[in-house]
């Protein structure tokens, strides 16, 4: 292959403006033919490019290839492998170049074809290096709509900070008003927004970059702050010890720890350490028929916000009414933390809530 030809496939015949798999539509197939001296060999010649690269249309000529080849010689060929890695190389240059000298041509580029970058991640090993830099996310420092880089990310960082936060979350809305991103909001700590199911698996397949791991912000180990809230606006820690094993008593099915935290600012509980939320919808969708089972959490709780606070002046005097709340309270961390598979189930509850709310109303 002459040193030119990746960069003429880009440049003469280029990217598909548009791909028929994000519409659910059949996968797209390589575009790429091999030629040997000007003779066409194969049309759509599949081992030419590795598969995450299959939106890349062109042709490659190498007058190497002997004119009778076989295909299936040709999927065997030490000939073939080279210059799948020669091309792989100079697309993944040509890339890296596009975004440095023309970010808004290349984040256009990503919004289109970034979840086969993404594929590479996980699917191919040897190349997580090189496609790594070329990752895109939103992120609580850039405006939505906007972009940004793990390398920008790293340029921004705090002095002391060492790991390099995401979350994986259905929308920025979401995100923002996630309570896993509280203590994040409040100092200042920048936070990368990913919307795709995928984007779980790239970044457990990535752990780090730079040196930097690559921390969700649901998982335990994801703090950001050491708020110490006024002794007088909380519970002490006698009462958070006693609210703990009640808690643990009411949701003893349901959970494997109850603790109070420092990470939370506006919400009342939260999960961590929990499964993914994307897996498991993942999983759902490849067997819709089968039941998937929730395994016990590990709840937190805020001992400075006003619901927590007055659920444990009452849960002795009001047990029924008090039950039903931590119910409520654990079963809208689920839904935050995105394992509750249908929220429907709470309706009956919500109900009985809102009939003793009207009812103390009334009283």
């Amino acid at each position: 292959v002459r040193s030119s030809a990746a960069s003429d496939v880009y440049k003469r015949q280029g990217i598909n403006a548009e791909y028929g798999e994000k519409f659910g539509m059949n996968k797209t197939e390589t575009s790429v033919s091999l030629y040997s001296r000007k003779v066409l060999i194969q049309n759509k010649a599949s081992g030419i490019l590795p598969e995450w690269l299959r939106f890349v249309k062109g042709v490659v000529d190498s007058e190497d290839i002997p004119l009778n080849l076989s295909r299936e010689h040709l999927q065997d060929s030490a000939l073939i492998r080279r210059i799948n890695n020669v091309l792989t190389k100079k697309i993944l240059k040509f890339l890296e170049t596009e975004a440095k000298v023309s970010a808004d041509s290349y984040n256009s580029f990503y919004q289109e074809f970034g979840n086969f970058l993404k594929e590479g991640i996980y699917s191919d090993f040897k190349w997580k290096d090189e496609l790594a830099p070329l990752l895109r996310f939103e992120s609580s420092k850039v405006a939505a709509g906007e972009l940004t880089s793990f390398d920008e990310y790293i340029s921004r960082l705090k002095e002391s900070q060492t790991e390099i936060y995401y979350l994986v979350i259905p929308s920025r809305q979401l995100a923002e008003s996630s309570p896993y991103y509280e203590s994040f909001k409040k100092s200042e700590t920048e936070v990368l927004f990913m919307y795709t199911s995928i984007d779980d698996l790239v970044f457990t397949n990535l752990a780090e970059y730079q040196g930097k791991k690559l921390v969700s912000i649901e998982t335990l180990k994801a703090d950001a702050t050491n708020t110490n809230y006024d002794s007088e606006n909380r519970l002490s820690d006698q009462e958070c010890d006693q609210l703990s094993a009640w808690f643990r008593d009411v949701l003893k099915d349901q959970v494997s720890t109850v603790k109070p935290t420092n990470r939370l600012v506006d919400s009342p509980v939260m999960i961590l350490d929990h499964e993914s939320g994307t897996f498991r919808r993942m999983m759902r969708l490849m067997d819709p028929n089968k039941s998937q089972t929730i395994s016990k959490q590990q709840l937190h709780y805020n001992p400075a916000h006003p619901v927590i606070m007055q659920l444990n002046s009452i849960r002795r005097s009001k047990p029924d009414l008090s039950q039903l709340i931590a119910q409520q309270l654990f079963d809208n961390a689920l839904i935050a933390a995105g394992l509750m598979d249908d929220s429907r189930s709470i309706i009956p509850r919500v109900n009985k809530l809102i009939e003793q709310a009207l009812r103390a109303q009334k009283e």
